[in-house]
């Protein structure tokens, strides 16, 4: 059938299931823009408040439902206001398409109204980049962006199409999809050394990461844990991939890891890597790292392998395949001593807080014991994101939404928008400091436009958490530029921007206010008041081993 470019957009989205967009329009991207007013019974689009807020949607509907996350942009500033979504996805492997138009051909490479190279920008923040300036080529450089995007280690693809390649007609033919096979790049041999490893260990550990929510491989990991009988600690990207109110479960490794965890890995004789690609902030320093263990690595990602701990062993390929394949092979194994071991150090070295007083860590817990562990949960960047990831146990994969590699404050409440809209019988709830909901608090003019029923929880302590503690630590009370003591209303702001808005000062507040806002199914705001310096506890210094972890306790001895 004959269509023009916007059109075969429009279909080419149709053949990759896609059904929520979200993005924002420009003259460039016009074309496109009525082609999706032409089919928006089909393909739902959001529009966003700024284009950061859709590359976060398009990234938070990702992890949320696994499938590949959409955002447009047009030409110029549109697009490069998508920079720094793109970037958080390919930190973290998230499947992301983001579509971007650019002037007509004759105006490109001549500084014309809003030109941008917006492929050259973001070449080292995606998997791959197109331009597309042949109305032919369409259709295959999107199915190939898809198929890139999702396919192996995912990540982010950029498809740049120039306007007269939008309106421009040629002839196109649907294609049915097919099943990606999961990528294998080891033998039976291989899986065989993996099983003498795990046979000779009596003291293995599991250090799980992001590449066991995205393989899927929720059950084959459980079923992995007991059958070598081992504890499991996981990453920031690794929330939900193993149940954290196992008995089996230690809490999270590296800087703000837990003191079992930390310490467990520092005296494990097998470290088995599921899906983790030993980030500095796990690993600290990476000479002293598990320095009593043989490690063992299964990524999907060969480029992981060796690149910041060198490995005994590893098997390249899918988690979830590798797993159903090595698990047969297995004897059930008995390390009761070594679980008693690790299960003495939970109990000397929990976590915990100042209880007197309304703090983060017992709104999360709050939040736990009200959802019962059920809600998606995301977060931005600092004090909030650690205590989110300390205090709430995540029970299932794709629970917990958060910017781990890049680290991006303001990410969270157009991810949480789009993980409601993924799974809208899931409850949404976005943790955010005071710091970063100003960085694209707007986005809660989208969530009111579309009667999205996200809870916006606001950590306010009136500084820049994180940092502020880092300055008490390491840099002598300095505290340049971290106090925002300023006269800002979170909840006059929700409030214009059409959200309901519920200030919490004290413990008794907070649950009422958390029950209340799960009532309203409606775009809420709950603001909480805690101290300035509340401290995100345990804690490892920048590039000092694992097993220097430290707490408040810890402080107040020395």
């Amino acid at each position: 059938m004959l269509l023009n470019g916007s059109e075969i957009v429009v279909e080419c989205l149709k053949e990759q299931g896609v059904d929520t967009v979200f993005g924002y329009p420009g003259g460039a991207i016009l074309n496109i823009y009525d082609a999706l007013y032409q089919h928006s019974e089909e393909i739902r689009h959001i529009l966003t408040s700024h284009e950061q807020g859709a590359a976060h949607a398009a990234d938070g509907y990702a992890r949320a439902t696994g499938k590949v996350g959409v955002c447009m942009a047009t030409s110029g500033p549109g697009a490069t206001n998508l920079v720094t979504g793109i970037a958080t996805a390919y930190m973290d492997s998230v499947p992301l398409v983001a579509i971007t138009a650019n002037v007509t051909l004759p105006l490109l490479g001549k500084d014309s109204f809003q030109e941008v190279d917006i492929a050259g920008v973001t070449m080292p923040i995606t998997k791959h980049g197109f331009i597309v300036k042949n109305v032919e080529q369409l259709a295959d450089t999107l199915r190939k962006a898809f198929h890139i995007a999702k396919s192996g280690r995912p990540g982010p693809v950029l498809v740049d199409i120039t306007k007269d390649v939008t309106a421009a007609t040629c002839e196109f033919t649907p294609m049915k999809l097919e099943e990606e096979p999961p990528v294998v790049k080891y033998t039976n041999a291989d899986l065989d050394r993996i099983v003498e490893y795990i046979d000779q260990a009596k003291k293995p550990f599991i250090y799980l990461g992001g590449g066991a929510i995205i393989s899927g491989a929720y059950k084959e990991v459980a079923e992995f844990a007991e059958l070598i009988d081992a504890p499991v600690c996981d990453t920031l990207m690794g929330k939900g991939g193993f149940d954290g109110r196992s008995d089996r479960y230690t809490g999270m490794i590296g800087m703000h890891g837990t003191k079992a965890s930390n310490l467990g890995v520092s005296q494990c004789d097998l470290l088995i890597a599921l899906g983790a690609r030993f980030t500095d902030r796990v690993i600290g320093n990476p000479k002293r790292f598990a320095e009593n263990a043989k490690v063992i690595q299964f990524d999907v990602d060969s480029a992981e392998i060796n690149k910041n701990i060198r490995v005994d062993a590893c098997l390249v390929g899918d988690l979830k395949k590798i797993l159903s394949e090595l698990n047969p092979k297995l004897k059930k194994q008995d390390h009761s001593e070594w679980m008693q071991t690790v299960r003495e150090l939970k109990e000397k070295y929990p976590l915990k807080y100042d209880n007197t007083a309304l703090s983060c860590p017992y709104v999360i817990e709050e939040i736990d014991r009200i959802t019962k562990g059920e809600a998606i949960i995301t977060t931005d960047v600092g004090q909030h994101q650690m205590w989110a990831a300390q205090y709430y146990r995540y029970t299932e994969p794709r629970t917990f939404l958060s910017s781990g590699g890049l680290g991006t404050m303001g990410y969270g409440l157009g991810a949480c928008i789009g993980a409601q809209l993924g799974q809208p019988d899931k409850l949404c709830i976005n943790i955010a400091g005071d710091g970063c909901f100003r960085m694209n608090m707007h986005e809660m003019a989208t969530a009111s436009r579309y009667n999205i029923p996200i809870i916006q929880v606001v950590i306010n302590n009136h500084v820049l958490g994180m940092v502020r503690q880092w300055q008490t630590l390491f840099y002598g009370k300095r505290y340049s530029q971290t106090v925002l003591s300023d006269k800002v209303d979170f909840c006059k702001v929700a409030e214009a921007l059409g959200c309901a808005a519920i200030r919490v000062t004290t413990k008794e507040e907070v649950a009422p206010a958390i029950e209340k806002a799960i009532a309203l199914k409606a775009p809420v705001l709950i603001e909480c008041i805690i101290p300035e310096d509340d401290k995100v506890f345990p804690m490892v210094p920048a590039g000092a081993p694992i097993s220097d972890v430290f707490d408040g306790d810890d402080l107040k001895e020395e």
